[in-house]
This record gives C-alpha cells, structure tokens and sequence, in this order.
C-alpha cells in the first residue's frame, strides 16, 4: 500500500466518526485506531502471514552467513561500512541481467545509487554515504537483508 493511500485513509478516519479501520490486501494488512475525538490517529501495519512466513527460513542462513562477518568484524576498520537501512531484499541491478551498479573496484561518490533493497514490494534505491572505491561487497542478489546488516565496504 502505498503512502498517498495511507495518508488518505487516515485523513478519512480523522475526519468522520468511525474509531477504527482496518484493511487487508495482498502486500500487507493496515488497522487505523483513533482512541478519541481529540486524539492523534495512530497507525499500525503488520505483514502477511505469508510474507512473514517466507524470509524467516531465508533469514536463517543469513544469519549463519553473517557468523563469518562477525567474526571478519575487526577488519572492517580497514574501510567504512555500508549497511542496509532497512529489512528487505538486496539486488545489485536495477533489473535481472543488467550490470550492477557496482562491483569491486568501483569508484563511487556519496549519494550514488549502489544497489537496491525492495520492502513490501516497493524498491529502494541504497545510495553511498561516502565516497572511495568499493573494495568488498557482502551480500549477493536476491539475499535477504536486515536491518544494520553490511552491504558494502568502501575505503
């Protein structure tokens, strides 16, 4: 669902007299509470049952996966770390087959778009918060992601 539906949806709560709304749909599920009149309207989604249920055996390996990059932990000074600012789905490429947006090696400036992360069907674009040359990439396409999980090294 997207923010100019949800934005709607809750200046529609705010404005009539229903105290609560609740709305499910194929990407998620989004229940709208407004305790009282003089109250702010409070907002909660949840995922699918579904949805829920498919990155929770992926994570799994993520997380044995990630094992070695603890352990690999006190290299990283060596360079600065990208990690994901969300839970998602890595992808190097704006689409399946095209060239990645970096690869190591890639000389990158702060801001350039260097992967994406899709959540809740929406893609993300990830962009460089420091500029250098990408001298390790930690994830491959289609892992999923979590949150303050290393993407990249750049020094």
């Amino acid at each position: 669902m997207d923010l100019r539906k949800l934005k709607t949806l809750i200046d529609l709560v705010s404005e009539s007299n229903i105290s609560e709304l609740e709305i499910t749909e194929a990407d998620g599920k989004v229940r709208i509470v407004k305790a009282d009149p003089n109250a702010a309207v409070v907002m909660t989604a949840a995922p699918v049952v579904q949805q829920a249920a498919v990155p929770a055996p992926v994570a799994a390996p993520a997380v044995a996966a990630a094992a070695p990059a603890v352990a690999a932990a006190p290299a990283e000074p060596a360079g600065h770390t990208v990690k994901s600012p969300m839970v998602g789905t890595f992808y190097g490429a704006a689409s399946p087959g095209a060239k990645p947006f970096v690869e190591v090696g890639t000389v990158v400036k702060e801001g350039q778009a260097i992967c994406i992360i899709e959540a809740m069907k929406i893609m993300n674009e990830i962009e460089a918060d420091k500029s250098g040359t990408v001298t390790k990439v930690m994830c491959e396409n289609g892992q999923a992601v979590e949150f303050g999980q290393p993407l990249f090294i750049i020094e």
